[in-house]
């Protein structure tokens, strides 16, 4: 029998132990606990029992002296000699379900001291952390890596810049619970520095539509974007008449207790069900089959295990296409009676399951509230607790991620716009929310033509994807299709470190240090990637700055259909030519690129200060003008009757409330059937009002009044409904887009998104403070200013009144009793020929009000 613990492991014993010890003081308070016995003694004598191998590599921080190692690695070989000695358990004996212990091989285990690899091998949990399979041997991720079955020794590039890492008795190791409500979605969330995970479960309503929800256990984990979801029906086969619930665990007022990389809870059944179908792997596979064709690729299917576990429960249980990874899943009846398998589907008579969720996938370092938020803002922690914790799930040391549950990873335009929105609050520096989305927007960069990344392929994901190219690794993939991100990184950028003296203070270690996460990278510092991005701006820019038409503007990428925010299929109605891109995020990224030439960035073209200050001017004054739409007031009454008709609009509509001119800036150009413009009136306002400055006065007030028309004027006149701006309103549209897919359930329709509101008052409000400090037309203008004022308001009443949806990434409306109620965007059935489309219960750039608040000096009495 091979001896575990040997080598590095017997310089962290010690640690171990106390990891040990905190988990069980964690969970010895609840019914729920699982024990953490070591590996039974009843295991076979040829049984495998890895452990970390001797290796020749330097551990950072290790004090221990030899003597110190010997004497551990002598009690560790007692206890082994012991259990060999001790009576064996025969194998026809039974196994108690309160033990809480699983079977690998001819071995069993508990799961927070170990992990079972392919059924017969085990590998420890060390400092809370789960080590991996390499062979024969075990080990920690960040310290080594797996080469064709070998370990090599991890070099980190940038040893000499970052902060020591942080042990286990930091603040993110504190539990924490949050429970958030969206019916027919009940959201749960628990984290420690054990891991992360995020619970949804879903349970019809009696007015649910039951073609699209039913009975529904998802769990998800930012560590390799990864998860479960498990389909329930009903036995009887009447659907609606299934009800399943977490319940409480006793003794706590939560539903979950955290497991190493996972979960346990409650699931409770109102009556007799079957598990119809179980997704393990990669949260982007769950959410192309919920959200797309409902197909599965049958090897990723067919590598589930579903068994009968010795003491009556069930295991399923996959294996990742790396051929490394598992996911797992343990049901057990909470009256100790067995679940049977029939037809390889588990059935449950009613009553309540102990179910306990994990993965094998190294987690990722958690940020904690003292650590995401800046120190001089922290008194925001204890006033906005819900949210704080929100942030805190998708904050970690080497990215921010978007969203819960279906965005589980890293995209580059949502953390680059909440560090806009959010920029005051985030702590900065070395290890800093700041820097963490920075840095991994650089990272990602494709160095061969600047582009930045916009949404990260990782985990299991990232195995299948290689393997449709032929290749069999695991190494991470980057989506390069979008055309906006490039532009918000520099204007990010330009904003930290510049306009912020700590960043200003870390310019030069930030950008000297190496890239490490795409292989294409490693050996570029940020340095190099960054410029990489701004040469691509000024290459892609020039062309309109000589010859402004159109056909210089900035355009998707061939055979993409979408390449900003709107990033659905029907998004942009069919446009190539994007509204906010060119006349907003253009100029301001030049201006940024401008700003950081004046201090010294980017040497090797001297004259960028003078050349992209210029040119910026120039789009800004010059782009807005293909976009706008200019329709007469007898036209505006007939469009708003013509859709009010066509799509059965249910609300009270008073044309005669459109007393002047309709004016607003189309979402695109070059849009379906040679439309020359997607005439859809829009929130994309917001960019141009929060990003830019306009000093031509006659274009300012133009620009000014017709969005202070839009906000005022109610849907379908204009953008306003009692739960938000709708992002688009294509009553308008005359015949440049099919209304049918701006609905009310098109995920870029008629409904609210949170981050538009917020970034329109932040931007309102900059307008407004202009007036203070800037001779502007607008602002002598009393009609025209008092006009802004109102629209001010107007959206701050409305922010105001929906306050406890602004976390939510987007939300719908169902109109009823004479006015718009508020309903999830996931309840309603999708306009025909779209995939219904679920909202993320918090998304990060829909916590932006943390940060943008009203400015009670505007407040109108």
């Amino acid at each position: 029998m091979r001896l575990p613990f040997v080598g590095p492991v017997s310089r962290r014993a010690s640690n171990r132990r106390q990891a040990r010890d905190d988990d069980r003081a964690l969970l010895e308070d609840d019914p729920l606990s699982i024990p953490l016995e070591s590996i039974d003694a009843a295991s076979d004598s040829d049984s495998r029992q890895p452990g970390i191998p001797v290796r020749s590599h330097r551990y950072n921080g290790s004090g221990r002296s030899r003597s110190c190692q010997f004497a551990i690695f002598i009690a560790i070989l007692a206890g082994l000699l012991l259990a060999i000695l001790l009576p064996r358990r025969r194998s026809g004996s039974p196994v108690s379900v309160n033990d809480g212990l699983l079977p690998c091989g001819s071995s069993r285990y508990s799961i927070n001291d170990h992990t079972c690899y392919r059924d017969n091998f085990l590998c420890p949990v060390i400092n809370k952390k789960r080590t991996s399979r390499c062979g024969n041997d075990c080990y920690l991720h960040g310290e080594f890596s797996c080469d064709s079955g070998k370990l090599v020794g991890v070099q980190n590039p940038n040893s000499g810049d970052k902060t020591p890492p942080k042990d286990a008795s930091r603040e993110s190791c504190t539990p924490t619970y949050l429970h958030l409500s969206d019916p027919p979605y009940e959201n749960y969330f628990m984290s420690d520095c054990s891991g992360a995970s995020q619970v949804v479960v879903t349970s019809p309503l009696p007015d649910s539509d039951l073609k699209i929800i039913g009975p529904r256990l998802l769990i998800a984990w930012p560590a390799g974007n990864s998860g479960i979801v498990a389909y329930f029906s009903p036995e009887n086969g009447v659907n609606g008449t299934l009800g399943i619930g977490l319940e409480n665990i006793t003794g706590t007022n939560r539903t979950l207790n955290p497991l190493i990389g996972g979960v346990t809870g409650i699931l409770s059944l109102n009556s007799s069900a079957t598990l119809d179908l179980a997704i393990l792997g990669s949260v982007r596979t769950i959410r192309e089959f919920i959200e797309g064709p409902s197909s599965l690729s049958p090897k990723i299917q067919d590598a589930i295990q579903v068994r009968q576990l010795p003491d009556g429960g069930i295991q399923l249980n996959r294996q990742w296409l790396d051929k490394t990874t598992e996911t797992y899943l343990t049901i057990h009846n909470s009256n100790g009676t067995s679940i049977p398998i029939q037809n390889g589907k588990p059935r449950f008579t009613n009553g309540t399951y102990t179910f306990n969720a994990w993965s094998s996938y190294p987690q990722l370092d958690q940020l904690g509230a003292m650590e995401v938020i800046n120190p001089a803002f922290q008194s925001i922690i204890s006033r906005n607790e819900e949210d704080i914790k929100s942030l805190c799930f998708l904050s970690y040391s080497s990215k921010i991620l978007a969203g819960a549950w279906r965005f589980l990873t890293y995209f580059g335009r949502d953390s680059l716009i909440s560090l806009l929105l959010l920029r005051p609050i985030l702590s900065e520096g070395d290890g800093g929310a700041i820097e963490a989305i920075l840095g991994a927007a650089i990272e990602r960069i494709n160095l061969s033509d600047g582009t930045v990344c916009h949404e990260e392929t990782i985990g299991d994901y990232a195995s299948y994807l290689n393997e449709q190219q032929g290749i069999d690794s695991a190494d991470p993939l980057c989506d390069y299709k979008m055309v906006d991100t490039d532009y918000f990184l520099l204007v990010a950028i330009n904003e930290y470190f510049v306009n912020s003296a700590v960043g200003s203070s870390r310019r030069d270690l930030f950008f000297a240090r190496n890239a490490s996460f795409l292989s294409t990278n490693r050996g570029s510092t940020y340095g190099d990637l960054t410029l990489s991005t701004a040469e691509k701006i000024m290459k892609l820019t020039a062309d309109f700055e000589q010859s402004p038409v159109k056909e210089s503007l900035i355009h998707l990428n061939n055979g993409q259909t979408v390449g900003q925010w709107r990033d659905s299929g029907n998004g942009l109605g069919g446009g190539r030519i994007p509204y906010d891109v060119n006349t907003a995020l253009v100029p301001a990224a030049l201006k940024s690129i401008a700003s950081l030439s004046s201090q010294g960035f980017f040497p090797s073209y001297p004259d960028w200060y003078e050349v992209a200050s210029k040119r910026a001017a120039f789009w800004e004054d010059n782009t807005l003008s293909f976009f706008e739409v200019n329709i007469t007031m007898e036209k505006s009454q007939e469009l708003v009757e013509s859709y009010v008709d066509a799509t059965g609009f249910p609300g009270k509509v008073n044309t005669s409330k459109l007393n002047s001119a309709v004016v607003f800036h189309g979402l695109a150009l070059d849009g379906k059937d040679h439309q020359p413009i997607v005439k859809v009136m829009n929130t994309d306002d917001c960019f141009r009002l929060f990003l830019l400055n306009g000093t031509d006065q006659s274009q300012l007030s133009a620009f000014l009044s017709q969005v202070a028309d839009n906000i005022l004027r109610p849907f379908p006149l204009g953008l306003s409904t009692t739960v938000g701006l709708v992002v688009a309103n294509p009553a308008y549209g005359e015949g440049s887009v099919d209304v049918n897919e701006f609905t009310e359930s098109a995920y870029h329709g008629t409904v609210v998104w949170s981050w538009q509101l917020a970034m329109m008052a932040a931007g309102l409000e900059r307008q407004l403070e202009r007036c203070e400090h800037e001779q502007l037309a607008y602002c002598t203008n009393s009609v025209l200013h008092e006009r802004v004022l109102e629209a001010y308001n107007h959206l701050w009443d409305l922010i105001d009144t929906n306050s406890e949806h602004l976390s939510s990434e987007v939300w719908s409306w169902v109109y009823r009793d004479g006015d718009f109620q508020y309903t999830p965007l996931g309840a309603l059935p999708p306009p025909d020929g779209q995939s219904p489309v679920e909202s993320d219960i918090r998304q990060l750039w829909s916590l932006a009000f943390l940060a943008v608040k009203r400015n009670e000096a505007y407040r109108l009495p």
